[in-house]
């Protein structure tokens, strides 16, 4: 796989190429853990935190953050303006396999010579990943905003995102007005046809954002009384041996194939895309990992 410099580099061309403003930043990033020799033990952590044990900054690596909905608008304007057509709230229902391919639609039907499916964690139908992958529903929740002098005290002062090395998984970011957003739990998805059949002020979900509250709440003591704005989460898709699907479909080497990656989508989305972009044009070769277990 490309290395992470690779990535972000990539990341940031093509979204300036494409002028695309994302709110991009590349601080650095935190990653954090409870055990294990630390790679830099020169380096005086400003994190110090309780979360099963005393969390402290293990590393920094390159990474920064972005605003996915900018992306998303902002990729869209871009596909417009070169001739590409959105059609929103169009749910692809099937894909049939002949010449030309047909892609059944609410809205009707589509005509392709070739297909990329590189849709959601709900998109195991249509590219027939269901036995080789499974769905997750994942959690966030948004802190109010937090005075500088707080900020400070919890090591985050520099705006770095954090994750953790270890478990149990806690990953988050300073928001811009100085709120802060943390992210943690999965939760099984009833239907992978039917995501509003979850319900996360109930059942399973329900507990696991109490959870990640009492959690936050005990990190430090700057959090010990802090509220929280918003909860949300979305589906993610793991491949069985956790590794992410970036090939022909089994069925048709006219149907491109970008699923499971395990909720770095974002983060990977946009460099992949114009790979799979030069593939399907036949100006560059599939890498050799990310094969589809076949024949399905």
């Amino acid at each position: 796989m490309p290395g992470l410099g690779d990535v972000l580099t990539g990341y940031s061309g093509i979204l300036t190429q494409l002028g695309v403003d994302a709110a991009l930043t590349f601080p650095g990033v935190f990653e954090i853990g409870r055990s294990g020799r630390r790679s830099r033990p020169s380096l005086a952590s400003p994190i110090e935190w309780q979360d099963a044990g005393a969390l402290r900054v293990v590393a920094e690596v390159p990474g920064g953050a972005i605003d996915p909905g900018k992306v998303i608008s902002g990729l869209g304007r871009a596909a417009c303006a070169r001739g590409a057509v959105v059609l929103e709230d169009t749910a692809a229902e099937s894909l049939e396999f002949g010449a030309p391919l047909l892609v059944r639609t609410a809205a009707g039907e589509l005509r392709a010579r070739r297909v990329f499916v590189a849709t959601n964690a709900q998109s195991a139908r249509l590219s027939d990943l269901a036995e080789h992958s499974s769905a997750k529903f994942t959690l966030a929740v948004l802190t109010q905003a937090l005075a500088t002098p707080d900020r400070q005290a919890l090591g985050l002062g520099s705006g770095k995102p954090f994750y953790t090395v270890d478990l149990p998984y806690l990953w988050g970011r300073t928001m811009p007005d100085g709120a802060l957003m943390f992210g943690a739990g999965l939760v099984d998805i009833p239907s992978d046809r039917d995501l509003s059949a979850l319900d996360i002020s109930a059942g399973d979900a329900a507990g696991q954002f109490a959870s990640l509250e009492r959690r936050v709440r005990g990190l430090h003591p700057a959090l010990a009384k802090i509220e929280f704005s918003h909860r949300w989460g979305g589906p993610i898709r793991f491949g069985l041996d956790w590794e992410l699907f970036f090939d022909w479909h089994p069925r048709s080497r006219d149907v491109l194939v970008l699923n499971g990656l395990g909720g770095h989508g974002v983060a990977q989305s946009v460099y992949l895309g114009c790979w799979a972009a030069e593939v399907i044009a036949g100006l560059r070769e599939l890498p050799d990992w990310g094969k589809i277990p076949g024949p399905l």
